[in-house]
């Protein structure tokens, strides 16, 4: 696999075709489930994100965006939104994204990185953060409304890079 900065516009459809179907399913972002194209991509491609690509045998099969997660006293701490594409889903490229974007992140001088809104229900992702050295600091009851379960919780996590 080989991650690399996303290209402005070039690479917009190859990101939305990755996006669309997680934001519809509605089961691990809280972006709203019709969200259009153009506002999906406004919002990954929000001013103060570094995006990137994740190639693998020639096509995009994820995508991350790298940002502060607070501004002023906070901007050392990294935050960042991964997606995969469906169908490389269990392949690996989630955790490649992650220890890119944790390299990335000390590189431009962050000193930790913080998931403000892990859903619980999201399972693999919250095993794959601990594999990785993130901490569950802080839970929030029902704090997200998952289209099959319900109610569900939500987790703060963090990492010193």
């Amino acid at each position: 696999m080989r991650i690399r900065l996303a290209l402005r516009d070039g690479d917009d459809d190859a990101i939305w075709a990755i996006l669309e179907p997680i934001i519809r399913a509605g089961e691990t972002y809280t972006l709203p489930r019709e969200m259009s194209r153009a506002d999906a991509l406004a919002y990954w491609r929000s001013p103060g994100h570094a995006v990137f690509v994740t190639e693998d045998e020639g096509g995009i099969v994820g995508t991350y965006y790298l940002r502060p997660n607070q501004e002023g006293g906070g901007a050392h701490v990294a935050n960042c939104g991964y997606m995969t594409a469906a169908s490389s889903v269990g392949k690996g490229v989630a955790r490649t994204m992650c220890l890119h974007s944790l390299d990335e992140a000390k590189a431009r001088g962050f000193l930790a990185m913080q998931f403000n809104f892990v859903v619980a229900s999201n399972e693999r992702a919250v095993r794959l953060w601990e594999r990785l050295g993130f901490t569950t600091i802080g839970r929030i009851p029902g704090a997200f409304r998952h289209p099959k379960l319900g109610m569900v919780d939500a987790l703060a996590m963090f990492r010193n890079l």
